[in-house]
């Protein structure tokens, strides 16, 4: 979505906490994120009224929804070294720094170390070294009203899961394992990138569709906020599907913890 503030209330709407208004450095461009105990789901869009952003132009010319995947590393020049050796050019390490809280001058600041990958027809994936961690995982942005921790998982629908898997798996360095819906799955340990054929009457593939959302309740506040706010959803197995359209492009799948 282009409207940041209509994406955060949807987000709100699901009982998520989300993060105040941090612009980055030039100004332009602003998030909130739902920061959970495990992984994070960000809220981008373009805040400046008079300025534009052509690649999030571009991203939402393809469809609304998840088009960054940031990968956790714990030492980038380690994964610099790792994709040289598997023959994929990356640009050098960039460091950038910005407030956690455009309204709050004393906020602290997060600094952040990227390496950005070549770009896939999946969308962007950034190998990413939080320097302050404590400046963004912050408990009173950990308290959930829907009780979610964890992003443990992301679904993309691709054309050739064995293709996209290898590449995945050689820009990430993880191993993939046979997924259950028929096609791979990138193991992270404590969360899965699953690469699944895409049905037959898609119209935009390959596309991010969904989201899993580990909750430490069993789901009982998430599935009382979504029957209170008349939010559509769906039951499967113990699992709540919240349908894309009431989540910004990207179906979110609520998994009890």
């Amino acid at each position: 979505m282009r409207d940041l503030a209509a994406l955060a209330g949807q987000y709100e709407r699901l009982g998520f906490l989300l993060t105040p208004l941090a612009r980055h450095a030039d100004g332009r461009i602003g998030n909130r994120c739902a920061m959970l105990r495990q992984g994070y789901i960000e809220l981008l869009a373009v805040v400046d009224p008079t300025a534009r952003s052509a690649t999030l132009d571009r991203f939402l010319a393809r469809y609304a929804g998840v088009h960054i995947l940031a990968f956790a590393v714990d030492d980038t020049a380690d994964a610099l070294a790792r994709l040289g050796r598997a023959g994929i050019a990356a640009p050098r390490v960039s460091e950038f720094e910005r407030s956690t809280d455009n309204g709050d001058p004393s906020a602290p600041r997060a600094r952040v170390a990227l390496i950005q990958l070549p770009e896939q027809p999946e969308g962007r994936i950034n190998l990413v070294h939080h320097l302050t961690p404590e400046a963004l995982w912050q408990e009173r942005f950990l308290q959930h009203p829907n009780c979610a921790v964890a992003l443990d998982e992301v679904a993309i629908e691709v054309a050739e899961p064995a293709e996209a898997t290898a590449r995945f798996s050689r820009l990430v360095g993880c191993a993939a394992v046979p997924d259950a819906a028929g096609g791979f799955a990138l193991d992270l340990g404590l969360a899965r990138v699953r690469l699944l054929p895409s049905d037959d009457d898609a119209t935009i593939v390959p596309r991010i569709v969904a989201l899993g959302v580990r909750t430490q309740d069993g789901n009982a506040a998430i599935g009382r906020l979504l029957r209170e706010r008349g939010v559509t959803h769906a039951c499967r197995g113990q699992d709540l599907v919240v349908d894309a359209d009431e989540a910004g492009g990207v179906a979110l799948r609520f998994r009890p913890g």
